[in-house]
């Protein structure tokens, strides 16, 4: 890889992470429709550290609030026992966050794990990220039609947006673009299904990294540290900018933007195919 090559995919990762356009689309395209050289899990891994430290550092004060919820969880369980602790009304909103993240979180790992040779190996063709882009797109624009009620996140909703999330393993879905569709689906605002989704991005691709980690030898983690150090930051500072900008137009714009960009990237894509 040249660094131009590294600049360009580390903030195509960053920019596409958190946006409803799917990231893991744009990091398989370019090689396939240029002469670059396929990037290597080696890079994918840094550029998603990178994203990942993005998302964490915007959700900061969020993340203290639920780790100190979680530090006084024994304590308020002795004395409150659990119904109480997560009751919707008067319950502890930070715990029931925790749970509902955990919840939401565990499908996406067991499918992930035993589907992602099937998905490498079959699912990584332009006509598949052209077809998800335009079908995922048109349901994100349906559910952002709808009326928005504002309702009160829920466990059965968490487990409803855990199981959407399952299907962003397709490239050209959007992990973002699936989980703000479901919670929009069941009512949730765009503000409020904005913010799950990336804060359900933290353990998922916390986890998403162990998994491939495992696939990288000691030599390939620490190979061109400099490439990747550098590929991490460019990726992290543009997610960092992405999720500030996104979750304060959302309410202004909706997703019809993110609709229509993946309306022609689909339609560009099926013209690559068909004229290939």
């Amino acid at each position: 890889m040249d660094w131009l090559q590294v600049v360009i995919l580390s903030l195509i990762q960053g920019v596409t992470e958190f946006l409803p356009i799917s990231s893991s689309a744009h990091l398989i395209l370019p090689a396939q429709l240029s002469a670059w050289p396929d990037q290597g899990l080696a890079f994918d891994v840094a550029v998603h550290f990178g994203t990942l430290i993005a998302v964490v550092a915007y959700f900061r004060t969020e993340i203290a609030d639920m780790l100190l919820a979680a530090a006084g969880t024994p304590a308020q369980l002795r004395n409150r026992g659990w119904r109480a602790v997560v009751n919707t009304n008067d319950g502890d909103p930070d715990i029931r966050l925790i749970l509902q993240l955990m919840l939401a979180t565990v499908p996406v790992v067991v499918v992930g794990f035993f589907a992602k040779d099937i998905i490498d190996s079959t699912l990584r063709s332009i006509s598949v990220i052209a077809t998800t882009t335009l079908v995922f797109g048109a349901a994100l624009w349906y559910a952002d039609s709808l009326p928005q009620r504002q309702r009160i996140m829920t466990f059965p909703a968490a487990i409803f947006i855990g199981l959407a999330q399952c299907i962003a393993l397709i490239p050209g879905t959007s992990r973002s673009g699936i989980t703000i569709t479901a919670a929009l689906l069941i009512g949730l605002g765009r503000t409020q299904s904005a913010r799950f989704s990336f804060l359900l991005a933290i353990p998922t691709i916390l986890g998403a990294q162990l998994l491939m980690m495992v696939d990288l030898s000691l030599e390939q983690m620490l190979s061109d540290s400099s490439t990747m150090l550098s590929a991490a930051a460019l990726a992290g500072l543009s997610a960092y900018a992405c999720i500030h900008f996104f979750i304060a137009l959302v309410e202004r714009t909706g997703m019809r933007p993110y609709v229509y960009y993946r309306i022609a990237l689909g339609l560009i894509l099926f013209g690559i195919v068909a004229l290939a």
